[in-house]
Formats: structure tokens, sequence, C-alpha cells
């Protein structure tokens, strides 16, 4: 296996899923199920399918029940190394489990670090600063799911060596689109065609330089990445595939109903 596949997966899991309080008045938004399973789950298991099983948890609202999760499934399953952090990114002095089962997930290593309830993005990265010790690292939400090639997004990231790439997708309309002629009539309909434009569907490779233009109160997309783009050092990689992004309680059930009939393009793994 190639150098790249220590590098650490940071998954931003501490938002309050406003949008989504059907599900998330209860629990965080990255433990609501997709086939019984969280959506958490299924965004580590199509990371580990490329190899990358180290993965740097930020943790915010509802954060203790994602704690309990993975204290739960070791109890279940013997087969992860989880460290617990705290909110300054250095370790503590918590549990850590080590393993030796057959289980499918038994080479994960979870770092569990309790970033603030109400830090953004950006702040939440830098947090996790100290658990980052290659010279990048991957950065996805724990919210979206997609198909993409992991591994081809890292070679991009290497090839063109700026300090920051993200994965762009061309969104899909919610609804379908007319052409009208002058006298009102359709003379074509389009049912939810992609839309112009690109928007950032997360799944992000940073180098460690990235660490200089956050501060605790940052919104990685507003500033950071703004700033980055202007000193030509971010770059997008764009992705063809299936991608969705599980903002409201709607996407929540169409994801579930592309679990259920078997037709998950995210589901990578065998």
């Amino acid at each position: 296996m190639d150098k790249s596949s220590g590098m650490k997966v940071v998954i931003l899991c501490g938002g309050q899923g406003t949008r989504m309080r059907e599900e998330t008045e209860y629990r965080p938004k990255p433990l609501a199920e997709i086939g019984g399973r969280p959506i958490l789950w299924h965004i580590m298991k199509a990371y580990a399918h490329f190899g990358f099983t180290e993965f740097v948890l930020c943790l915010g609202y509802r954060g203790n029940m994602i704690k309990e999760y993975f204290l739960n499934y070791h109890a279940m399953n013997s087969d992860f190394t989880v460290s617990l952090g705290s909110h300054f990114g250095a370790r503590v002095g918590g549990p850590t489990f080590e393993s030796h089962s057959t289980h499918e997930e038994q080479n994960y290593k979870v770092t569990l670090a309790d970033t603030g309830l109400h830090t953004m993005t950006g702040g939440r990265i830098k947090k996790i600063k100290n658990y980052v010790k290659e010279d990048s690292f991957i950065v996805t939400y724990g919210d979206g799911v997609a198909d993409i090639d992991i591994r081809a997004l890292i070679r991009f990231h290497e090839k063109h060596g700026k300090i920051a790439t993200v994965t762009t997708v061309q969104p899909v309309s919610r609804f379908g689109v007319l052409d009208l002629n002058k006298d009102g009539e359709v003379v074509h309909f389009a049912e939810k065609p992609k839309l112009d434009g690109w928007v950032n569907a997360g799944f992000m490779v940073f180098n460690k330089k990235v660490f200089d233009c956050l501060q605790d109160d940052s919104v990685l997309e507003q500033e950071p990445l703004q700033k980055l783009a202007k000193e030509g050092q971010l770059v997008a990689y764009r992705h063809d595939g299936f991608f969705y992004a599980m903002d409201t309680y709607r996407e929540y059930q169409y994801l579930n109903d592309l679990w259920e009939k078997n037709q998950a393009p995210w589901k990578v793994w065998k």
C-alpha cells in the first residue's frame, strides 16, 4: 500500500443540522441512518475501500452520542482503535482500544476530538492540527455520500502541487426546466437537468500549510478558501458521478430509498 494510505481522513461532524430537525432533534446528523447504519458509517466505508482507515472526527453538537456509538461498536466488535481527544487536539488520558479481530472494520483507527459546540468548520479543522502528522490530509463533511474515486482525487492533488483541492460537482435542479417560445408553447422539457456552474461537494485534500489560513472562528468555505483561490492555491477536482448531500429530511428519505432498492451508487465496497 502506498504512502498516501497513511493520510488522515478528517470528518466534520459537529454541525447542528437545523434543516433536518426531524432527525437532528434527537441525534447528530452523522448518526442519521441509511439502511440501518449511520451515514457516517457509509462515508467511512467508502474511504476504507480505497485504503484510508485513519479517521479524525470533529465533534460538536451531541458529540457524546457519536462517542457512545464507537464505544458500543467496540464492545460488540473488538475491531477499532479509538482515541478520545480534547477540544485542543491534544491527546488526553481516555480509553484506547486495540483490536485483533477478523471483523470487516478491524483496521480502522478513529480519533474522537471535541471541537466545540458552536465552532465553525475552519475552526474545527484548526483544532485537530496536532493529529495531522503527514504533509497532506483529507477533509469531508459528515452528511454527504458519493462514488468518488478517492485514489484519483489524491493523485490529482499531488500532481498539481497546490495547497488545496476541493471536489466539485454540477448541481441538479430540483425542478423540471421548460424552454418556451414567444407564444408560451413548451418547445423543450428537461426533467431535473444539471445546472450550469460547479459547487463544492467537499471531499477535499489539503496540504498542512492550510492551517496557516485558519482561525478559531474561521468558516472554511468563506475566507480561508477564498484567500487560497486569490493566491492561486485552490484547485477543483471535477466529479461527474454521483454525489448527494443529506441536508433535509426529504434527502434523507431519498438516500434510504436508494439503499432499499439496492441502487446506492456510493456503495463502492463489496
